[in-house]
């Protein structure tokens, strides 16, 4: 659990479904559309961020971004943003979000131009 300016997220990963979600009260209320790199070192490739309308501005977002860096790092596999908001997000926070390697981020760019349906 996270707390927010407006109260208690929950992340949940829903990795089957390429999604790490915001849930507040049993309600969705973001998004992280992911997928994860078929290529070693299997890297957890951020496609897109979504906060749901009425939620915004309330640092929802950088925490699903957050949260899913912590994933990676317990996972021991590195995070691509290629989401601009992750991207941006990481630029900001170097510490907890480490660049991936540019033969990583080149194979999650094949994977995402080969398959689009990923997100």
């Amino acid at each position: 659990m996270s707390q927010t300016e407006a109260g208690a997220i929950e992340f949940k990963d829903d990795r089957e479904a390429g999604r790490l979600l915001a849930v507040e009260a049993g309600e969705v209320v973001g998004l992280i559309a992911y997928f994860v790199l078929d290529a070693r070192p299997h890297a957890l490739v951020a496609v897109h961020t979504v906060v749901e309308p009425g939620h915004e501005g309330r640092r929802i977002a950088g925490d699903l971004v957050k949260s899913f860096y912590g994933i990676a790092a317990a996972e021991g596999v590195p995070v691509v943003p290629l989401c601009p908001y992750a991207a941006a997000w990481a630029g900001r926070h170097p510490e907890p979000a480490p660049e991936a390697p540019a033969e990583v981020v080149e194979a999650a760019k094949a994977q995402l131009a080969a398959s689009p349906d990923l997100w």
